[in-house]
């Protein structure tokens, strides 16, 4: 297939793609770049001026620009581009977090991307309880590998470890609901894909399949990569018509963060908690408009 010209309706419906996906902060602190020369998207941190970030407001900042870069090459790749990624291109500018360059025509065929363009659009927040266990074993070894692809492990804990994470995500959820002070100054807590909590999950009448997103270490490339992976299986999942809830609330509370090492997930380091199963229909999950997102280099 011929790569698409990158014209202007094009080019909005990149970015539109890539805000579309996940944030785990009520707002999007970052902007677009295009380097009309080499067709590189930038993707740049934009830090609050004199207000130092704290670990877990930058981790949900790093987790979130991951899925919105997984977005983009899926958007590239569905208009006939073969994306090229670099994760924290320029050792001096922290603020640069992805390069993201099209770098050839790709065959649409061959594209592992191929189904997850359209899944972008129809992805949505489910706010209702989930009523079963809905993925099958193929579609369970097809999101591991989705995982796996990006640098990252999906791993399915056993009945009493899933219990456990699940207390600490809800100690979580009931913690930032409580503390006023933390939502303000983080910028909101996730809302958009917290479904009904993992309180929900702990009812053993409607518990869906838990699983926990894992990196090697716990870096900032490696909070990049785990939004890459999340996206990745959050869109394979909405292919296969499986809702998929994202629990990220203990990563923002370093004893709750400590406390989810599991030995069900290795070595690795939890990033989060992504549940799956079947629900009543949700709402569409908001989209930020493209206006505002980028920025002239």
């Amino acid at each position: 297939m011929n790569p698409t010209t990158l014209n202007g309706a094009i080019l909005e419906k990149l970015i539109s793609a890539a805000v579309a996906a996940p944030s785990f902060r009520g707002s999007r602190p970052w902007r677009y770049r295009l380097d009309p020369d080499t067709g590189t998207f930038q993707v740049r941190a934009v830090p609050a001026p004199g207000v130092p970030e704290p670990e877990a407001a930058a981790r949900a900042l790093h987790v979130s620009v991951g899925a919105a870069v997984f977005n983009l090459r899926v958007a590239l790749a569905h208009f006939g581009w073969e994306p090229a990624v670099q994760l924290l291109p320029v050792p001096g500018d922290p603020d640069l977090l992805a390069a993201v360059r099209p770098i050839g025509p790709r065959h649409v065929g061959d594209s592992p991307y191929r189904d997850l363009y359209d899944a972008i659009w129809r992805r949505h927040s489910c706010r209702t309880p989930y009523f079963a266990h809905c993925p099958t074993g193929a579609v369970v070894l097809e999101l591991i590998d989705a995982a796996h692809a990006e640098g990252a492990s999906l791993t399915l804990p056993r009945t009493e470890e899933t219990l456990r994470l699940l207390r600490l995500t809800a100690e979580a959820e009931q913690r930032g609901g409580t503390d006023a002070g933390r939502a303000v100054g983080s910028g909101g807590r996730v809302h958009e894909d917290s479904g009904a909590g993992a309180a929900a999950s702990l009812d053993p009448g409607r518990r869906p399949l838990v699983a926990v997103l894992c990196t090697p270490h716990d870096s900032c490339a490696d909070w990049l990569r785990a939004g890459q992976a999340m996206e990745r299986v959050v869109l394979l999942a909405t292919a296969h018509t499986v809702h998929a809830t994202l629990l990220h609330e203990a990563m923002e509370w370093p004893d709750l963060r400590a406390a989810m090492r599991t030995t069900d997930c290795g070595p690795g380091l939890v990033q989060m908690l992504i549940r799956f199963g079947a629900a009543a229909s949700g709402d569409r999950a908001p989209r930020p408009p493209v206006r505002g997102s980028v920025e002239s280099g």
